[in-house]
């Protein structure tokens, strides 16, 4: 490491590389649990803001979303968890707003309006499966063997590979 001039300022430190199958996704899978918002709410109400996401992995995954990518919609903390259908992005990252609500369980004091910490996309639904895709058949699927949801369990938003968006497209297709 080279060294620096004693009483010179520590030179901030570089963010740590995205690893380039995260660079750019095919596709994100958002996972909520059915009994706070499930997939049939989605299809329902026809879009809605991705909001109260407050783990700071899951928030730079937001912040890397575009309009049109596709969101695979996990049901988690369930029996029968798993991918239950699919959406598409329709608002790229913005400040989430439930960070400045006192009133919001997601409210977040330390948050300030112009420097935000929160974000928050929005998305519409696109479809819904007639039998949730489970963890177990997901699992033993070498298509998703570098899921983050399988390594990082409380983490509710993580991208997913092209392998894992095509295997997760033949799966809509046929159902």
């Amino acid at each position: 490491m080279p060294s620096r001039p004693s009483g010179a300022p520590r030179p901030k430190p570089s963010p740590a590389p995205v690893p380039e199958d995260t660079a750019r996704p095919a596709a994100w899978c958002y996972k909520s649990e059915p009994s706070v918002y499930s997939i049939a709410d989605l299809k329902r109400e026809g879009r809605c803001r991705w909001d109260g996401v407050r783990n700071h992995q899951a928030r730079n995954f937001l912040g890397q979303a575009r309009v049109g990518d596709p969101v695979a919609f996990w049901h988690s903390n369930v029996r029968e968890a798993g991918v239950a259908g699919w959406g598409r992005i329709t608002r790229a990252a913005y400040p989430d707003p439930t960070a400045f609500d006192p009133k919001n369980p997601a409210f977040d004091p330390k948050s300030d309006p112009r420097n935000p910490r929160w974000l928050s996309v929005d998305v519409a639904f696109a479809g819904d499966l007639p039998k949730v895709l489970e963890v177990a058949r997901l699992r033993s699927d070498p298509a998703f063997q570098s899921l983050l949801f399988f390594r990082q369990s409380r983490l509710s938003v993580c991208p997913l590979d092209a392998r894992a968006w095509a295997r997760l497209q033949e799966w809509f297709s046929g159902a």
